[in-house]
């Protein structure tokens, strides 16, 4: 070791040299060891004083000096004089490493290295006794970490060794004083400087005496940041790092501060490198599941973060199958007691005491059984954990209006409505005005799974009963009334009047409609008249769905009971179309056919006059409902009527089609009833007239051929004589009064159509002119 020497004195005892007037003479060998000599005197005399004179020294007039030489022979110095201290170098170490540590600054690379050297041998010496000043140490070392000079951080990269084996065998370090320096340098963006951090990290999470995961929450966006990093070797240390922090966090959930670290995660989980969002995602799938409902107010960000990457392809299969995870485990933590008020739980948090002082782990670790917050210090608060269900619903609004997001994302948003109207009903029907006009629209989704779910949802806000406005029915106002008492949308039980008497008229197996069913069917007939397009495609759809979810009966009185005051007759004749041919073709609407076909009950009864009175703005149709309800006889006087409607091709094509329609099994009832000439003589010469409308197309042939079919009365033999009317005209309905209607109705569909055409001559003639 090459060391400094200077000028001593002729006497019996170095003690009594006072170093007052020392200077350099030369860099030698000699001169470590004079320094060594002399030195171990003074700790023989237990000099401290002189001690520290020498350190004085050898720091300011030599490792702080200006000249480069006398600074490595200052770093020497104090090396050597460490080592003469032995075990008391604990008692100088201050005075000992910082102008050490100075040095490390030094623009020349060969002094940074003798500094890097003089520090290792004052460690290593020192041992345990540098830990107080652990901090300083990782400054400067964290410095060096990103040394160009190879030499340096080689020599840097010792001393780091040397340091983590001092705290590794060692349980006096002070963890506390030592995170708010990491959580400043784990955000440097030098790759070494990262190197060394997470080296530093992963050996005190090693060590069993220091409890590294109590300080998680303010380290863990750096790491996250870390896992960035270009560098392969560092990314995949930080990767085992936060592998580690994640199984001591499976192994002691009760002492994780879960709802610290929640919107790190958040923040993460949307992050653009694959990697990070990844080990984000897993993150939030473990932290969901083991710390359950303490995750709830955290949902809404969870739900921004996870949401999008439902619609992931296969590219990012992984974080697309862990976010399905997290968000099917966020969903099951909402419980029907999220529905209740929060005043009703702030009482309930009053009364609850804990048993003891800590939650057990199970309690903690639960789904949702726990409606409280476990705190850092391990002690329940009284205040519950609540679902955020304004943010929630927020999100997931934004979610729908968002074109952009992929189909599994709408399909995944539209669930968490649903479940969150079956979970919390009366919290979720304030939003509901909100949420009514983006839901409608989604019905012109171009996927069928995201209408499907669409419609679970309006179906779920039309007949749940927290949507019931109390002493308003469905069809209270004057916008949806009609002054026909018998055309009514079904209401509730409880709104029937203290004389028992029903506002509507319905069968007892009805279920009951809210408040918001009948704006549901306005909104959607609107929807109709305004997207033709979604009418032609999907409005079969839509509406057979409708009848599987809700009732079918509900669904056809409610619509035809707004057609009925539909000012755009042609959408009306359209729409009613589409109804007739569900009604008659549907195998969701068999249930509704044989209630029709008979006409038992008033109900039926009454349903038949609703539909017929709105069937009426499509003249076949009118007459197909007829033949379903067996009213042949008023087919026959309706048909009767068609000589002074209009004729056009539209109207022989609808005809036409009624004729297929006979031939179908719907009406396999009907073509039998035709074997019994003399009890259904309406029936024959209703199809009689049928054919007599058609042009000698091959629908007059195929009708034709199936009257030729129907048997002779003479040859039948004796038998009652012919009755006047068919089985369905002996009820008490009014067909003079439907005739009537229909009537007007047709007048009123004869005025629009030369309306329309006299502005389409004027415009002509205005053109030529």
């Amino acid at each position: 070791t090459v060391m400094w020497s200077m000028s001593i004195p002729k006497t019996p005892s170095m003690t009594q040299f006072a170093l007052n007037h020392s200077h350099i003479v030369r860099v030698n060998r000699k001169g470590t060891q004079l320094t060594l000599e002399l030195v171990r005197e003074f700790v023989a005399q237990n000099n401290a004083a002189q001690i520290k004179h020498v350190i004085q020294i050898l720091s300011q007039e030599f490792a702080l000096s200006h000249h480069p030489h006398s600074r490595k022979g200052g770093l020497i110095g104090l090396a050597a004089c460490s080592i003469a201290l032995g075990k008391d170098s604990g008692l100088y170490l201050k005075e000992l490493i910082e102008p050490v540590l100075t040095c490390f600054n030094d623009a020349d690379s060969r002094l940074r290295y003798y500094a890097c050297e003089a520090l290792y041998n004052i460690v290593k010496v020192a041992r345990g006794s540098v830990l107080p000043h652990f901090n300083v140490l990782f400054d400067g070392l964290s410095k060096l970490a990103a040394d160009p000079d190879p030499n340096v951080k080689s020599g840097s990269e010792l001393l780091d060794r040397l340091l983590k084996d001092i705290v590794t065998e060692s349980n006096k370090f002070d963890l506390v004083g030592f995170i708010p320096l990491l959580r400043e340098r784990i955000y440097s963006n030098n790759q070494y400087a990262r190197q060394f951090i997470i080296s530093w990290i992963l050996v005190l999470e090693s060590v069993p005496d220091i409890n590294l995961l109590d300080y998680l929450p303010e380290i863990l966006d750096g790491l996250f940041q870390i896992l960035g990093d270009n560098s392969k070797e560092i990314r995949k240390m930080c990767e085992v790092a936060l592998g580690e922090f994640l199984k001591e966090i499976k192994k002691n959930p009760a002492s994780v501060k879960f709802a610290e670290m929640a919107n790190i995660l958040v923040i993460h989980c949307q992050a653009s490198d694959d990697l990070i969002q990844l080990t984000a995602m897993c993150w939030m799938r473990e932290f969901i599941q083991l710390a359950g409902r303490v995750m709830l107010p955290y949902s809404s960000g969870i739900l921004t973060a996870v949401l999008p990457c439902l619609s992931y392809d296969d590219r990012k299969k992984s974080i697309k199958e862990v976010a399905n995870v997290c968000n099917q485990s966020l969903m099951k933590l909402v419980i029907p007691e999220d529905d209740e008020t929060d005043e009703g739980k702030q009482s309930l948090s009053l009364q609850m005491e804990p048993k003891e002082e800590t939650l057990s782990q199970q309690e903690v670790t639960s789904s949702g059984e726990s409606l409280f917050i476990l705190t850092s210090s391990g002690h329940t608060d009284k205040i519950p954990v609540t679902l955020n269900l304004d943010g929630i619903v927020q999100v997931l609004d934004c979610h729908l209006h968002d074109m952009t997001i992929g189909m599994m994302t709408r399909i995944a948003v539209l669930k968490w409505l649903y479940h969150l109207y079956i979970k919390t009903p009366r919290k979720m029907f304030r939003h509901t005005d909100s949420l009514f006009p983006i839901l409608l629209r989604t019905l012109s989704d171009e996927s069928d799974e995201v209408i499907l779910k669409d419609l679970e949802v309006l179906a779920e806000i039309a007949s749940s009963p927290a949507g019931q406005t109390e002493g308003q029915g469905p069809c209270d106002g004057s916008e949806t009334r009609l002054g026909q008492s018998e055309l009514h949308v079904p209401i509730k039980a409880s709104q029937v009047s203290s004389s028992g008497m029903k506002g509507t008229e319905c069968s007892p197996s009805t279920p009951t409609m809210n408040s918001y069913f009948y704006k549901f069917m306005i909104n959607l007939l609107r929807r109709f008249s305004s997207e033709r397009k979604l009418l032609e495609t999907r409005g079969a759809f839509i509406i057979r769905q409708l009848c599987l979810l809700l009732n079918a009966e509900n669904i056809f009185h409610s619509m035809a009971d707004i057609l009925l005051r539909e000012e755009d007759l042609k959408f009306a004749s359209t729409m009613v179309h589409t109804l007739n041919t569900i009604l008659l073709t549907s195998s969701e609407l068999f249930q509704l056919r044989n209630q029709l076909k008979d006409l038992k009950t008033p109900e039926s009864r009454n349903l038949f006059c609703c539909l017929y009175r709105s069937w009426c703005h499509n003249p076949v149709t009118t007459v197909s409902l007829c033949f379903l309800t067996q009213n042949y006889k008023h087919a026959y006087d309706l048909i009767q009527k068609f000589g002074d409607l209009e004729v056009t091709v539209d109207f022989l094509t609808e005809v036409d089609k009624l004729v297929q329609l006979i031939e179908c099994p719907i009406f396999t009832y009907l073509r039998l009833q035709l074997l019994d000439v003399k009890n259904n003589p309406y029936l024959i010469k209703a199809l009689y007239g049928l054919l007599m409308l058609l042009p000698q197309s091959s629908a007059f042939q195929l009708l034709s051929r199936r009257l030729q079919c129907v048997p002779n009365p003479e040859l039948l033999g004796p038998g009652q004589k012919t009755p006047s009317t068919s089985k369905s005209t002996a009820t008490n309905i009014d067909y003079m009064e439907l005739l009537q209607h229909f009537e007007h109705v047709q007048n009123k569909h004869l005025e629009v159509r030369h309306q329309r055409a006299g502005r389409g001559e004027h415009l002509d003639r205005r053109v030529v002119l």
